[in-house]
Parts: structure tokens; C-alpha cells; sequence
């Protein structure tokens, strides 16, 4: 049977003697204990104790015990949940390095902790919590930057190859500007690609070339990074970004020319590793969706939409009237904004019987029906470059797409100008201007013959098992097929090889050998005149491309190439994986390192104005939470 709880209220006034076995009362009255003493501990005649001699101090005869789904607090709870954790301890410890992490990840400033109503929380989740003060925390935060540095210097090490993202920032009023630098490589303990941003450096105007130029080699430096591990640097196309790195290609080109045919194979093995510039895939593809602007037909009726949304935008009365008729309101376009065109369009359609609506009360002129036909056909006409843009952007694991994206969009365009070559002439002319400009501007990618050619591209494209078959191996246009070839080219090498050696190499290697000395055979002068193991060649990297294409038959498609590659056995492809799960992690725009600066606006803003410092190591801990 179950004893009767203890009476906290009634036991606050007693203590209970193990040797005596008796219950002695610590009430003090005038500067005296009581101290009577009651045999056992029955609660009955503690509180008859209390009534008869203690009449201030009121007793409920009934207590209300709490919940049974709730934990009741013992007494050593109730009397020392006021004592605070030791200063040393490893519960305040604990507690003061949560608080600094979520100052750090979400960018608080260090003030918050000794907000009145952040003591206040804490006060009500730990009460022998002491909340640390901002000093405290701002250290922690320091330590936490330093270790996380210390982590991804690390993981940046164990890489085989790196992608570097760049762009610049300026603060709103010129007052300072500063260049984010991003590292994606796929990460071998974690078998994952990943982007993180290394650093975000200020920078004084003029943004030259060679300040851009020198800022990248000093963060490279900083974080251990060589020269040769770098695949390619992601730029957007303004003109210092082009001028900062366009030695390197002029330096390639210099060497092709001069010695084509007698080092040919000398010079590919150099290019690859170089600082290579690449120009950021979306960006262009917002040059390219630009020449919207640049036909005339097309530009009038875009000035009239333009003016519409402006009038609704503008107007309280008529934003209050589409808001309470579908909840919606206009997209204004912005030139800085991808797929801006897109979107202006698409909401435009969406809520047109609205819109006219509104504009009819209004009193305003709206689109003419064929107006609103033409607009549907731009819609149509830009909805690709919307779709793939959303895919190029990712921050990993789309460069294999680059190829498959600009060769349904070149077939896109194609299509589009033969359907509406009758009714819509300006359209399809438009159609065909765009394609031509994608031909000039992603001649890297596609043009085998242009000078800036890079087969990086093609390459990701063929070990990414989901596209490579329908983008490049059965496809029997000559182009395609020339794309193929490069790809394939670029493999066997890029993967670094040694011609197999003969018996008297082997055996003088044998005698110089550096090996550690546990490592080494007992008889190894014997050991010398067996069979050596066959050393990397050509033949084996193009066995494995040749194994690659008769997989690629049995693959499933609804898997992506990062999700091929990582379910093959390394012994089938010892050669080709480790560079295919390189090439697949890379992204296809330096859409990470803008990124970085939606964040930074935030915390430069209000009393953060002039941060300088703290900047960086802020976006630094919110975005690498990888």
C-alpha cells in the first residue's frame, strides 16, 4: 500500500530527527525556537501542533496535488531551485555556449542577451541559470568563428577540387563596398557537395581588376587553397570581373598558338587546375532574356504594362480593390531581378479579369485585346528561361545541367519562331535575335571552335548519369557529337597518369625506395624481380568511361548523377568517380555569393550601420551551417 504524499507546507516548519524519531518545530517567534518535539511523522498532528501554537500560520486542511501526467518537484527541487549554477560549472557552460550559438546563427547582436525581456525568458526556462552578459557572449562567438574556421580549413584540404564564386556588394549611400568569396567542393568525410562562404573582404573604389584580382589570391592564401585545385572562378560579366582573370586566358590562348602541335598534350594537363574564369549562367541568361528591350514592337507594349502596374502600384484605392477582389496585387519589374519580365507577366495574367476590373472603376486604359494576346505569347516565350533559371541558381550540383538547359532553350527558341513566324512576326524575329545572342555568349559551352572554349561544361554534362545519354550520347547532331568527344578528351586527361614503367625502372625505384621502413617488404631485393602491379594509364581511365556508358543503360533515371555516382563501387571506377562527384558538385552561378548580401543588408542596417568587422564573421557563422 502506498504511503500519503508529504505535506510541503506543513514540512516547511518541521524537522524530522532520524535518531530520535521525532518531528521538532523550527518556528522562531521573538528571536526563539519553538522546538516542541512530536513522536513519528504524522501530518495530522503537525498541523494540530501548528493551530494550537502557531495561529498566524495558516494550514489548508486540503491540498491540491498537481496533475499525474505531470512531474511533481521533490523537496531537494523545491528548496534549491534559487541556487545558481556555479560559474565553472558544466551546466552553465552548456547553456552560455547555446546562447552564444543562437546569437551567432541568427545574427543577433550581443546586446540582446541583456535585453529586460531576454532575462526575463531565460529567468522563466532556467531560473539558476545566470545569463552571461555580452562580453561573454561576443567571446564564445569569437571561439565558435575560430573553430568553425579551423573545421571547414580542414574539410577545404581533404578536397580534390574547388569552385570559387565572387561578386561584389555596395551599401546603399556608397559608403562601403565589400566582395564575397565562396568555396563549393564536394566533401569526402560527408560524401556531400558544399558551398561556404570564405570571406567577405571590403574593398576601396575604384573595384579595378587588379584589387579584384589581388582580394581573391589573398583569401585563396588565407584558407590553403593552391592554384591547382581550383577548377574555375564564377564571375559575373562586368568588366573588371572579365579583365581581373582575362590573363589567364589570354596566356592559354598565347601558348595554343604557339605551341599547338609539338606540346599539345603538355598543354592541356596545365589548363586544367588553372584560375579559369567562367561566366555565371544565369546572369547571362538575364543578358540574353535583355533583348526583350532592344525590339521595338515588343518594347512599346512592355512601356504600356510597365505604366499600368506603376498606376496600380501607386494608387491605395486601386491596390485596396484588387486585394479585396483576389488577394493579390501587381509585380513591378526590376532590372537586377531575375526573371523580372517573367514574373510581371505571369502575375499580370493571373488576375487580368481583376485588373480590368479595378482599372474600369479606376477610370484608367487598360491592354486592348490583342494586347493581352501578345502579352500571353511573351509569357509563353520567357517561361523556360524562368524554369531553368530556378534550377541554375542552386548553390550545388547543377553545373552538369549548364549543357541539357542551353540546348532546350536554343530548341526552344527555334520552335517558337517557326509557330508564330506568320502571326507574330515581331515576336518571332525576337525569338531568333535571342538565339543568335545565346549562340555568341555561351559559345564556352557550346562551340567547340570559339576560342574561349572550355569543355568543363561538356564534361559534367557526360558523368551526370540522369542527362548524359539524352543530352550528348544519343544524340546524333555533329555539334553534340564534337561536345561529346571534347567531354570525353577532358577525362582521360584530366585524370593524372603514368605511362606503366619497364623491369629496370622498377627495380632501381625498388632500390631508392622512401617508403617507411614498416612498410617495407622483408626480401625486398626478391620482392623487387616479381611482377609489379600495372600503374594508371590512358587505357584504363577510357575501360571505365567505356563501363560508364554501358551502365548508364541500366541506370535509373528518376536518380540524380550525385546519387549514381555515390552508389558505385569505387573499385570499378577508381579513376572516374573521384572526378565525376568533383565535376557534378559544382554550381553554375555565384547565386551564393549574392545571396550572402540579402543577409548582409540586414546586418549592416539600423544601429549596425557602420559594422566593419563583425560583418563578415556574422554572415560567415549564419550561412556555413553545413
Amino acid at each position: 500500500m502506498l504511503g500519503r504524499k508529504k505535506r510541503l507546507d506543513v514540512w516547511a516548519h518541521f524537522k524530522y530527527n532520524d535518531t530520535e524519531k521525532k518531528s521538532e518545530c523550527v518556528i522562531v517567534t521573538d528571536g526563539k525556537q519553538c522546538g516542541q518535539k512530536m513522536s513519528g511523522k504524522n501530518t495530522t498532528n503537525l498541523k494540530r501542533h501548528l493551530k494550537a501554537n502557531h495561529p498566524h500560520i495558516q494550514i489548508p486542511d486540503v491540498v491540491k496535488q498537481p496533475a499525474r501526467t505531470e512531474e511533481r518537484p521533490s523537496m531537494s527541487g523545491a528548496l534549491f531551485s534559487h541556487i545558481k549554477y556555479k560559474p565553472d560549472s558544466r551546466e552553465q557552460h552548456i547553456k552560455e555556449e547555446a546562447i552564444a550559438k543562437w546569437v551567432a546563427r541568427t545574427a543577433h547582436p550581443p546586446r540582446t542577451v541583456e535585453d529586460e525581456e531576454f532575462i526575463n525568458m531565460m529567468e522563466k526556462i532556467d531560473k539558476r541559470l545566470t545569463v552571461p552578459k555580452k562580453t561573454k557572449i561576443a567571446s564564445l562567438v569569437d571561439q565558435m568563428y575560430l573553430a568553425e574556421k579551423v573545421k571547414f580549413k580542414n574539410r577545404l584540404a581533404m578536397a580534390r577540387k574547388v569552385t570559387i564564386g565572387i561578386d561584389i556588394w555596395t551599401k546603399k549611400g556608397l559608403t562601403a563596398s565589400f566582395l564575397a568569396v565562396s568555396a563549393c567542393y564536394f566533401n569526402v568525410q560527408d560524401s556531400k557537395a558544399e558551398h561556404i562562404l570564405l570571406n567577405l573582404k571590403q574593398m576601396v573604389h575604384p573595384h579595378t581588376a587588379h584589387s579584384i584580382a589581388t582580394l581573391v589570391e589573398e583569401c585563396t592564401e588565407e584558407w590553403g587553397i593552391p592554384k591547382e585545385k581550383i577548377l574555375m572562378i564564377i564571375t559575373d560579366n562586368g568588366s573588371n570581373m572579365v579583365s581581373a582573370f582575362r590573363h589567364e586566358e589570354e596566356d592559354t590562348s598565347s601558348d595554343e598558338s604557339n605551341s599547338q602541335d609539338s606540346d599539345e598534350e603538355v598543354e592541356a594537363d596545365e589548363r586544367y587546375g588553372t584560375l579559369e574564369r567562367t561566366p555565371c549562367v544565369v546572369h547571362t541568361l538575364q543578358l540574353v532574356v535583355n533583348m526583350i528591350k532592344k525590339e521595338q514592337a515588343i518594347k512599346r507594349l512592355l512601356d504600356k504594362v510597365r505604366h499600368l502596374v506603376r498606376q496600380f502600384r501607386k494608387s491605395s484605392v486601386a491596390t485596396e480593390r484588387l486585394l479585396e477582389q483576389c488577394g493579390r496585387i501587381l509585380i513591378k519589374d526590376c532590372p537586377t531581378r531575375w526573371s523580372s519580365y517573367f514574373l510581371m507577366l505571369s502575375r499580370l495574367l493571373e488576375i487580368k479579369d481583376h485588373v480590368t476590373s479595378v482599372a474600369d472603376t479606376m477610370g484608367w486604359d487598360c491592354l486592348l485585346p490583342s494586347e493581352w494576346q501578345k502579352v500571353a505569347i511573351l509569357k509563353d516565350l520567357l517561361l523556360p528561361f524562368a524554369e531553368h533559371t530556378k534550377v541554375l541558381e542552386s548553390d550545388t550540383s547543377c553545373f552538369s545541367l549548364v549543357v541539357p538547359a542551353l540546348l532546350d532553350l536554343k530548341s526552344h527558341l527555334s520552335d517558337f519562331s517557326l509557330v508564330h513566324a506568320r502571326s507574330y512576326r515581331d515576336v518571332a524575329t525576337l525569338a531568333q535575335k535571342m538565339s543568335a545572342d545565346m549562340d555568341l555568349r555561351f559559345s564556352c559551352f557550346l562551340d567547340v571552335s570559339a576560342s574561349k572554349f572550355s569543355p568543363l561544361a561538356a564534361a559534367a554534362c557526360f558523368v551526370d548519369a540522369s542527362v548524359s545519354a539524352e543530352a550528348l550520347i544519343e544524340n546524333d547532331n555533329d555539334d553534340i557529337q564534337n561536345l561529346l568527344s571534347k567531354a570525353e578528351e577532358y577525362i582521360t586527361r584530366s585524370v593524372p597518369y603514368q605511362e606503366e614503367a619497364t623491369d629496370d625502372e622498377d627495380i632501381g625505384s625498388a632500390e631508392v625506395s622512401d617508403a617507411p621502413l614498416q612498410k617495407r617488404p622483408r626480401f625486398r631485393f626478391l620482392s623487387a624481380h616479381r611482377p609489379s602491379r600495372p600503374k594508371t594509364s590512358k587505357t584504363s581511365i577510357r575501360l571505365e568511361v567505356q563501363k560508364f556508358k554501358e551502365a548508364l543503360s541500366h541506370a535509373n533515371p528518376d536518380n540524380s548523377g550525385m546519387d549514381f555516382w555515390s552508389s558505385q563501387s569505387s573499385t570499378m571506377f577508381p579513376l572516374l568517380k573521384p572526378l565525376a562527384l568533383d565535376l557534378l558538385a559544382m554550381p553554375a552561378s555565384e547565386a551564393f555569393a549574392e545571396r550572402v548580401f540579402s543577409l548582409t543588408g540586414d546586418l549592416s542596417s539600423g544601429r549596425r550601420n557602420r559594422a566593419r568587422v563583425t560583418l563578415e564573421r556574422s554572415a560567415f557563422l549564419k550561412l556555413n551551417k553545413v
